[in-house]
């Protein structure tokens, strides 16, 4: 059973199970590897554009397991790598056009869920991240002429002063603030699982229960029978190392959440977040978070080391310290909530590419079509995930499969112990880096140095 908050919202009818275990050898025009919002939307996606085509979805777990059910319920146009970085590596139009399409990204997956009358929690308030340093504020700043050189109005990205700010959120020590309207506060299990059971009615074959051990040429090997498929889709995100020869494919990195107990009206307009934006602020090492429907904060963010040999466990989701930290946050960003009871922790494991790009892509000759590698702003990308995939697949050339993240091969990561020392190591700078900065009042030299190696 998946620990985190969000899985204790689920209604009864959400909670059943989706599919069974697979049991003997299966022929299928595609194979899904991955149950979270990659595979899914891969199958939704596909299975509406070719009702005839034999899809399965095969999965370790349940469906939702992973992030998919775990994460911060942002809906965003976030991109890990930098514009520039997607300028450099294909052209400046290119770069802008992404951008766009991960703006029309976060309204496609609202009117899908209006449309199939999904109950995800969906609220389009946008989102807000505060200056609360005059070194924050000077990046803010920076950001905005980033952005406007890159023709991007206030219409996509505004730059508030304190009182714009507050009229947004009453965080504490606000020197102004980002405002973007292109992100969409949801709840994420009950968005897996809505898609999951969309899924299935579709006719797409969902097996839960059954972990892929390989795969390769056309084949996934499980641990009860194996499935041969036209097309293999690899949508394992951080669990991709778990697969043979993948190891240093995608580096496996924990984030963790906590969140409080339902807040009384007053705390709420204490907090603000009247319009129910997610937030965060402008420190190296990323928090993020959001309102629930419930009225409580689900709160999170980096801080858990990564584990020699990009280890996975169920164990490592328990990082009692990082959970104390992450709640000394937010009552440093909401004071007012220093009395209130924290009634959940959880965690999961997030995929990053050696330089930072998430991609997406397919390969004709191998049988073989991937997406991944989003450091944790999956929900959206995902989502384009399976639109792009569905095009490749089907041999359509369209405005998603010109992108530059499509087809685009990160390298592998440092073998061990060179992967274990350099991660822990940049985790260390960027989080040492806010306290210096707050100590001295300058920017730090590391934080640049590193902010240069994880695409930006």
């Amino acid at each position: 059973m998946n620990n985190s908050y969000w899985w204790t919202t689920l209604s009864p009818d959400q909670l059943r199970p989706i599919g069974q275990r697979l049991t003997g050898s299966a022929d299928l025009d595609v194979a899904i590897v991955g149950g979270g919002y990659t595979g899914l939307w891969t199958a939704y996606y596909l299975k509406k554009a070719d009702p005839s085509l034999r899809i399965g979805v095969i999965e370790a777990e349940e469906i939702g397991f992973g992030a998919s059910g775990r994460n911060g319920g942002w809906a965003s146009s976030l991109f890990p790598a930098s514009l520039r970085v997607l300028a450099q590596h294909s052209d400046r139009d290119s770069a802008i056009r992404l951008k766009r399409t991960m703006f029309a990204t976060v309204k496609e997956i609202g009117n899908v869920a209006q449309a199939e009358g999904w109950d995800i929690d969906w609220h389009s308030g946008g989102t807000i991240g505060v200056a609360r340093t005059t070194l924050q504020w000077q990046r803010a700043q920076e950001s905005i002429e980033d952005f406007r050189s890159w023709s991007f109005g206030p219409e996509d990205y505004a730059l508030l002063d304190v009182s714009e700010s507050r009229a947004q959120t009453n965080m504490s020590q606000i020197f102004g603030a980002i405002w973007s309207p292109h992100c969409a506060a949801i709840n994420p299990a009950k968005l897996v699982r809505e898609l999951g059971r969309a899924v299935a009615d579709l006719g797409v074959h969902v097996w839960e229960g059954t972990p892929a051990q390989s795969i390769h040429d056309g084949l996934v090997k499980t641990s009860s029978g194996d499935v041969k498929a036209g097309v293999v889709v690899r949508a394992t995100e951080g669990y991709t190392p778990t697969l043979a020869g993948m190891k240093r494919v995608l580096m496996p990195v924990y984030s963790l959440m906590v969140a409080t107990e339902p807040l009384s009206d007053e705390v709420m307009s204490q907090i603000g977040l009247g319009e129910t934006p997610t937030f965060h602020d402008g420190r190296h090492l990323i928090i993020y978070g959001q309102r629930t429907r419930d009225n409580r904060i689900a709160f999170g963010g980096r801080g858990a080391p990564y584990h020699f040999g990009s280890g996975i466990n169920r164990n490592f989701e328990n990082e009692p310290d990082v959970f104390r930290s992450l709640q000394g946050i937010l009552i440093e960003l909401f004071p007012v909530l220093k009395d209130v009871t924290f009634t959940h922790s959880w965690g999961g494991v997030l995929g990053i590419a050696r330089d930072w790009w998430a991609s997406c892509g397919y390969s004709p000759e191998d049988h073989f079509a991937w997406a991944g590698g989003y450091v944790g702003d999956g929900v959206g990308t995902s989502n384009l995930s399976g639109r792009t995939l569905t095009d490749l697949i089907l041999g359509r050339s369209t405005d998603l499969t010109t992108l530059p993240w499509v087809n685009h091969i990160s390298r592998k990561w440092e073998p061990e112990p060179l992967r274990w020392l350099g991660t822990n190591l940049g985790l260390k700078v960027m989080g040492g880096a806010d306290a210096k900065e707050d100590e001295s009042g300058r920017s730090s030299l590391g934080a640049k140095i590193f902010g240069r190696q994880i695409g930006h």
